[in-house]
């Protein structure tokens, strides 16, 4: 009888425990959890835009970095020289532009006198004009007054021979006029071809624009042989040594953002209709087992990748086998966005946790203490 009230006492305050540690993680029995979740950030992968040694690492492997702090530097010798020769150039350009603009205004004062010319040959034609009918009537009046014997033979004929040298000025002039335009025509060609040649001018002028692009270029390049930071953040898997040849657009080391942690939690489907977003979430790391962290859903998935149906060997379908009275539950990602993380708490990017999300905690923002997830759910 002793024996028996001892198995019942002994059994009672063993129920009663078991009812106690129920009714503390009462919460990670009513509310959808998983152990499935992992601690995520961005990872920046450190590229150089130029290639070249390395001559300068004054960082180390996991090593803390704020942004703008000098990560790298690749040999710059090689860059300034460029710079300096796209400099050159652009000063060779320059002098090679005001050279075709002076090619310009002499071609442009070419066309001026080319035009000047034609205006005083036709102002000569029409003088000749006016000479030839003035002579013209003074030789008709002097054959009028032969006959009468008014006039001597030797004034018609000085009458006639100026006449015909009005003529033969009046022909020299038109042909000078053809002359004269034709003159035009090749000037104004010239004009077109400096003009051509010389482009827009001032800033616009496509010469100066080339140069000036290779010089920014250049100096663009000169400033990619230092690689700094840009945003704070922890070196970590550094393999980077001095003399190795960084090469251009291929990472060279990862640098993870601080600012930018996150967790994502791999629920159950048939537990993502109780989450929503804006939930209450609990996270507990398996670094810190005693340290729950605050936070709220961010977002849920849409999607998960489709193994069955994917193209496979001699691009047939891959279905996987399955037992028909089992279904396995698809895991789809919950992402929770930590609202309070204590300073001595690092977070480390891939490391596992466990993650409660408080069901219809949206709206009324329940702030009532979380106990660690007991082992068993960690």
């Amino acid at each position: 009888m002793k024996l028996s009230r001892n198995y019942l006492l002994t059994g009672t305050i063993v129920l009663l425990a078991v009812a106690a540690v129920l009714f503390k993680y009462w919460d990670y029995v009513e509310n959808p959890w998983t152990r499935d979740g992992q601690i995520r950030a961005y990872v920046i992968q450190v590229t150089p835009r130029v290639s070249g040694p390395v001559v300068k690492l004054p960082i180390r492997d996991n090593q803390f970095v704020k942004a703008g702090d000098l990560l790298f530097e690749i040999d710059p010798r090689t860059f300034q020289a460029n710079l300096d020769q796209a400099r050159a150039q652009l000063d060779e350009t320059g002098d090679n532009v005001q050279v075709l603009e002076k090619q310009v205004d002499a071609a442009r004062a070419g066309v001026d006198a080319s035009q000047a010319f034609i205006s005083q040959a036709r102002a000569t034609i029409a003088q000749l004009v006016a000479m030839i009918e003035k002579n013209k009537a003074e030789y008709e009046r002097q054959l009028d007054l032969l006959p009468q014997k008014a006039t001597p033979q030797k004034s018609v004929d000085q009458a006639k021979a100026a006449l015909e040298v009005a003529v033969q000025k009046h022909i020299g002039a038109k042909a000078g006029l053809l002359q004269a335009k034709a003159g035009l025509l090749e000037s104004q060609a010239s004009l077109a071809e400096a003009q051509a040649q010389l482009g827009a001018l001032g800033e616009a002028n496509p010469q100066l624009r080339v140069a000036l692009a290779a010089l920014r270029q250049a100096e663009l390049n000169l400033e990619f042989t230092q690689v700094r930071a840009p945003v704070d953040g922890n070196i970590t898997n550094l393999n980077l040594m001095l003399g190795s040849q960084a090469v251009a657009n291929q990472p060279v080391l990862a640098l993870v953002d601080t600012s930018s942690f996150w967790v994502d939690g791999y629920f159950k489907e048939n537990l993502i209709a109780e989450v929503d977003a804006g939930d209450r979430a609990v996270v507990t790391l398996m670094t810190y087992s005693d340290r729950p962290l605050e936070g709220y859903v961010d977002s849920i998935g849409w999607g998960i990748s489709q193994q069955d149906g994917s193209t496979g060997f001699e691009l047939l379908p891959n279905i996987s086998a399955s037992f028909e009275w089992i279904r396995l539950a698809q895991r789809v990602p919950v992402r929770v966005h930590l609202t309070d993380l204590p300073e001595d708490i690092k977070l480390r990017v891939g490391t596992t946790c466990s993650v409660l999300v408080m069901s219809d905690t949206k709206a009324d923002g329940q702030n009532k203490p979380v106990p660690p997830a007991p082992l068993v759910l960690q």
